[in-house]
């Protein structure tokens, strides 16, 4: 029997309160050193304000509280049938760019790069993060994916920046993400291109990891976490290798959220009006899920 096999989770610790969150659902798993956090935003499958917050609370709690007795691996998911999170909440956007509101635009900013860099640096807990994703992750969607360590998608599902079709960029990691894992050259062009990638093409590219077939994500996790446990020490020594030759700081994080909120208040009634379009198929992928 392996330390993974008999680990046991002693979650009462960490006092995870699960109930006490809408749009979020914490599930820590009693036999394995995982932890599940499903997203489960409403009224559009994208990057709410509650969501927003209700994730950077949990993500206090595990850099507070949490330990390698607690959980070693991370995973973040969505219980939304065919849907991974389909990026930042455009109606708001919509509206703050109208009222020229700067300081609330940053703020959503900041909330967004607080939540991923936590998820970037492994909570500061050297916790290995894990995305799952099943369905459609758009903009800040695909973002929160390429932010784990380790990025497992199912056939089927597609990714990609659709932000230049209103004129602006994903402003909250997508070009220091692809950037690490690819090069700049085919960052800028996965980001201009505006192109939904299959899972199946993001494997090739080398930004998803692991694909497996429909239905199979959740076996693939597990798969996973038993492979790392075997040499884990290994994976980790490789992982702090590759930060510090090639960092992603919470301040480069910061220096980007600006220049994209400047962006976003130079946007015309153009750019809003499709904006407002991807708002409307926001919500109409929302009502086929429900």
């Amino acid at each position: 029997m392996t330390a993974f096999d008999s680990a046991v989770t002693p979650f009462n610790r960490i006092r995870v309160t699960p109930q006490a969150y809408q749009q979020l659902v914490v599930y820590p798993e009693p036999k394995h050193p995982i932890a599940w956090c499903y997203m489960q935003p409403t009224p559009r499958p994208c990057f709410t304000e509650t969501l927003l917050h209700e994730l950077n609370s949990w993500f206090r709690q595990i850099r507070e509280q949490a330990s390698e007795q607690h959980f070693r691996y991370h995973v973040i998911a969505s219980r939304m049938s065919e849907i991974y999170n389909l990026g930042g909440d455009l109606q708001l956007f919509r509206t703050l760019i109208q009222q020229g509101d700067r300081e609330a635009l940053l703020s959503y900013g900041r909330s967004c790069i607080e939540a991923l860099y936590a998820n970037i640096s492994g909570f500061g807990k050297g916790i290995t993060t894990i995305s799952l994703v099943q369905g459609d992750a758009l903009g800040g969607g695909f973002e929160a994916a390429l932010s784990s360590d380790v990025l497992i998608a199912e056939s089927g599902a597609k990714m990609g920046f659709p932000e230049i079709l209103f004129n602006l960029f994903p402003g909250m990691g997508a070009f220091s993400l692809l950037s690490r894992k690819l090069d700049a050259k085919r960052a800028e062009r996965i980001i201009l291109s505006g192109k939904l990638y299959s899972a199946e093409e993001l494997y090739d590219m080398g930004l998803v990891d692991i694909l497996t077939a429909r239905g199979e994500g959740e076996m693939a996790v597990y798969d996973y976490v038993k492979r790392e446990e075997r040499s884990r020490n290994g994976y980790q020594a490789l992982r702090r290798a590759r930060d510090a030759v090639n960092p992603i700081t919470y301040e480069e994080l910061s220096r980007i959220v600006e220049i994209w909120v400047d962006a976003a208040l130079k946007l015309g009634q153009r750019d809003l009006k499709m904006m407002e379009r991807l708002v409307s198929r926001q919500e109409q992928v929302d009502a086929k899920a429900a």
